[in-house]
């Protein structure tokens, strides 16, 4: 394993994703925490490897194709973004388990009211809801009252080729269109 150099350490402090957030929006996508590419860039989901830009636009989440740089403007077609870990970056395994924060995202959720909340990959809900990976179906949760819909998404990560599908993004627009409609 490469060594993290003083300076990518300094970018990736100095450049924590901003949560993108405000009240009632329409879906707010939740990853684990930053990679190291977008902590540098301070863009989500940042990496070229990444699906997650060209999945929300083919699934029919987004009118195009945005770019990373571009995700604050989501925010005016009513979608956000957080991370469970606001203070670490890199792989999901390389996450501190000390920087996830999840009294803190449910707070946040609490206090923005999103319509709904979609888990960017099993790992991020398995924390979020206290049980292994292996445990967390794709798609629709089971509802709680509590909180707003939830959806968990396959990882868009270029890591995760091997359990890549775009199902679920998909029945994820058409909940959110179908949502929309009844508003």
């Amino acid at each position: 394993m490469r060594a993290t150099s003083r300076r990518t350490i300094d970018l990736i402090e100095a450049h924590r994703l901003p949560d993108q957030l405000r009240e009632n929006l329409r879906l707010v996508f939740v990853g684990t925490a930053a990679s190291t590419r977008s902590s540098e860039l301070g863009h989500y989901y940042a990496h070229p490897g990444n699906r997650f830009w060209r999945a929300i636009h083919e699934a029919g989440i987004t009118p195009r194709r945005y770019q990373p740089g571009e995700f604050a403007s989501l925010i005016e077609l009513g979608i956000g973004f957080t991370d469970l870990s606001k203070s670490g970056a890199g792989m999901d395994h390389q996450i501190a388990a000390e920087t996830i924060d999840v009294p803190g995202f449910r707070a946040k959720m609490e206090k923005y009211r999103p319509r709904t909340i979609a888990f960017t990959s099993k790992k991020a809900a398995s924390l979020f809801y206290g049980r292994s990976s292996a445990a967390i179906a794709l798609g629709r949760q089971v509802r709680d009252a509590d909180l707003p819909e939830i959806f968990v998404l396959p990882s868009p990560s270029g890591a995760a080729s091997g359990h890549w599908t775009i199902e679920p993004w998909r029945a994820l627009a058409v909940w959110i269109a179908a949502e929309g409609d009844e508003r």
